[in-house]
């Protein structure tokens, strides 16, 4: 997930007047009810068609065409105040609808989003309808501009928002409830051609083999960083299993909880892409034995500054003959301009890339007064996103 957040502590009477009254208009205008007028698709543009795998299985296509379709989009992970979507999605509708404008606008076609499990379930058996006529406000939102859903789930990334029952449950309830979870999301999602894909969970890990005495894991969240909980273990005990047994009943059972209400759109795993890390080996969850039933493959890269070229290898031995996703990248680690010779070096074998947005322009970062290093980083590189985004989606 983000490795960087970016705060704008910057007062309101320091924006320009004009971006002022373009808020206040915005606001005035969903308030009327009148978003169609502003936000509806274009008369002459085509609206969306769902997106597939291709025919040959190598690439993404829309519709029953041939027409190959390559993904260029944005995390929509946190605002930036670091709230996650779904905590300001209802009392601040407006904001959302102005973020989705301003990614249209950056011309990303995909938005990533993340929902949190305490935020759609509220037990292990009872959902919460609310999180869920919100997600298809979100997709009629989606349709209008023009911009496909990335819907990754389970999240529990603010333990805030982590219920104490969930946690409380064994593995095998907290798979249910997790199917649950999956089947509700999809039960609202099923039609509507918005839907680029589900990602089952933000990289989700196993427990390592335990020594002879040695206790199991006792929590179910990795480390945090930057107040976010990003991983999350599927087990804190193999119980004599192993590591791709694990993940394969996993994988199995929160497909075949989405497949049960929607048979198209495809589903995937965003993960951490441990060749990089520890600069060998295959992939896990896109192994034979784990990933059978995922569509394509999903991975987070962050090149290094001086190692495109080594982001590059571990980052071909994903391309195992499903479209890959870099699911996420940022200039974190190397420059805006390694960066985008990452993408353009990986273009002959990737069908897609997802970078970061945090609800404020490049034109807001570079008009404050002051701004942060990663303030200004983050405005160079969505000014570069933008400048890329014909090209890159430009197919042949």
């Amino acid at each position: 997930m983000s490795k960087l957040h970016v705060a704008d502590a910057r007062p309101i009477f320091a924006l320009p007047a004009r971006m002022l009254l373009l808020r206040r208009l915005i606001r005035k205008v969903v308030q009327l009810g009148l978003l169609v007028v502003l936000f509806a698709t274009p008369a002459d543009a085509q609206p969306l068609q769902r997106v597939r795998v291709s025919d040959d299985g190598k690439h993404f296509a829309i519709g029953e065409s041939q027409q190959r379709f390559v993904v260029w989009g944005v995390n929509y992970d946190h605002n930036s105040r670091g709230e996650l979507l779904d905590e300001y999605w209802i009392e601040r509708w407006e904001e959302v609808v102005e973020d989705f404008a301003e990614i249209k606008a950056l011309g990303a076609n995909c938005v990533r989003i993340h929902l949190q499990i305490g935020k759609f379930m509220n037990a292990a058996d009872q959902l919460n309808q609310t999180a869920l006529d919100q997600l298809a406000k979100l997709l009629k939102l989606a349709e209008e501009t023009g911009l496909y859903l990335d819907i990754t789930g389970l999240a529990c990334y603010h333990k805030a928002n982590v219920p104490e029952w969930f946690d409380r449950l064994s593995e095998q309830d907290r798979w249910k409830t997790q199917a649950l979870f999956w089947g509700s999301i999809a039960q609202v999602c099923r039609n509507s051609p918005a839907v680029f894909c589900y990602d089952l969970m933000n990289e989700p890990i196993l427990p390592g083999k335990r020594k002879s005495g040695e206790p199991a894991e006792s929590q179910w969240l990795g480390g945090e960083l930057g107040g976010k909980f990003f991983v999350q273990r599927l087990a804190l005990d193999l119980a004599g299993r192993t590591r791709q047994q694990v993940a394969k009943a996993w994988v199995d059972q929160m497909v075949d909880a989405i497949r049960d209400q929607d048979e198209e759109h495809m589903i995937t795993v965003g993960v951490i892409p441990w060749v990089f890390v520890f600069g060998g080996g295959k992939p896990f969850f896109y192994s034979p034995e784990v990933g059978e039933r995922l569509d394509f493959v999903s991975v987070h890269f962050y090149p290094a500054k001086g190692k495109v070229e080594e982001a590059i290898t571990a980052l071909r031995a994903y391309d195992i003959g499903k479209p890959l996703v870099v699911e996420e990248m940022f200039p974190m680690k190397c420059s805006v301009a390694e960066l985008e010779e990452f993408v353009s070096q990986s273009s002959e074998f990737t069908d897609g890339w997802i970078s970061f947005y945090w609800g404020k322009t490049a034109d807001q970062l570079n008009q404050k007064s002051n701004p942060t290093i990663a303030e200004a980083i983050t405005a160079s590189w969505l000014q570069r996103f933008q400048s890329m985004a014909e090209q890159v989606t430009k197919t042949k």
